[in-house]
């Protein structure tokens, strides 16, 4: 969704060579973000960790995740990013997409794909699409951490 100079969008790049405009999912996630941590302490009962990071673009994300023993499904999902709007909104709708319908098993969650993200933001400007996709190696991480306790 990159525009020309002579468009005007939510973001304009520093030189003011590029702007690009944001889904209204992407703002209500970014103004509204669900399931972020609040206080450190919260997620000391969780059960996997995962960060993962881009020093290119400066996102960090860490995803906390508490599953069910019986039924692998993830219950909680708590997360924490530091980065641009598309970075947090794509960590937000990633922790719903995981916890709708009692939660996905583990199986399943391994198996969510940036496009999914994507398609449920309404979309990303193409120069942020690699956000999508730092939440989704984030899970991963917290995934592979709770099956190696």
């Amino acid at each position: 969704m990159n525009t020309s100079t002579h468009s005007i969008g939510d973001v304009t790049s520093c030189d003011h060579s590029q702007s690009w405009v944001y889904t209204d999912v992407v703002k209500d996630h970014f103004f509204h973000p669900r399931n972020f941590v609040q206080d450190e302490e919260e997620v000391n009962i969780f059960e996997g960790h995962g960060q993962y990071g881009s020093p290119a673009c400066g996102d960090e994300m860490h995803v906390w995740i508490k599953v069910d023993p019986d039924s692998k499904r993830i219950t909680d999902f708590k997360w924490r990013t530091f980065g641009c709007a598309s970075a947090i909104a794509a960590t937000s709708i990633a922790s719903e997409i995981v916890l709708e319908n009692g939660g996905m098993t583990i199986e399943e969650a391994k198996h969510l794909k940036p496009q999914t993200i994507i398609e449920r933001l309404g979309g990303l400007p193409n120069r942020k699409i690699h956000c999508s996709v730092l939440c989704d190696k984030a899970l991963l991480k917290a995934i592979e951490d709770y099956e190696n306790r």
